[in-house]
């Protein structure tokens, strides 16, 4: 089993949230999403072509990360569980998302997911079109996931 940060991207998104770390601040900021970088996602964590872009980052007064990530037909995470939960919004296309011994749901664009603290899952495009979710990712203890192991072609096709 692999622990470690969900969105490693997100590291740099920080930089850009520094003046906002501290309740004290008092003006709003905006972060345009056309200046974060998009990065792959990591072959060890994801079947598929995946893409993030982060949005924020956890911090004391917020503690959650949020990024924007893009699954191409079929791309999927591996199974893996959030210690603090975690929410899915999708913006486009349709989602696929199921839990260790549960029948796969299906959500799509306007739809949102969550994902109780600890409970094994996985998520990502159906098999005929690319999908796109907003993830808000809970942080506790600093950590926000452990990856587990891969999603086999039986378990994403339901066979």
């Amino acid at each position: 089993m692999k622990t470690g940060i969900l969105l490693i991207s997100l590291v740099a998104a920080t930089l850009n949230f520094a003046r906002c770390a501290h309740a004290q601040d008092a003006e709003q900021i905006v972060v345009h999403k056309s200046g974060q970088p998009v990065s792959q996602g990591s072959a060890d964590f994801f079947t598929g072509a995946v893409k993030m872009q982060p949005m924020l980052s956890a911090n004391a007064d917020a503690p959650y990360g949020a990024a924007y990530v893009t699954f191409a037909v079929q791309a999927r995470t591996a199974w893996h569980r959030h210690p603090a939960g975690q929410r899915l919004i999708v913006i486009s296309g349709t989602a696929w998302t199921q839990e260790w011994n549960g029948k796969r749901i299906e959500a799509k664009a306007g739809d949102m997911i969550w994902c109780p603290p600890n409970i094994k899952h996985w998520h990502g495009a159906s098999a005929d079109g690319e999908m796109t979710h907003v993830a808000l990712t809970g942080v506790k203890d600093g950590e926000n996931v452990e990856w587990l192991e891969k999603v086999t072609d039986e378990q994403y096709y339901g066979h």
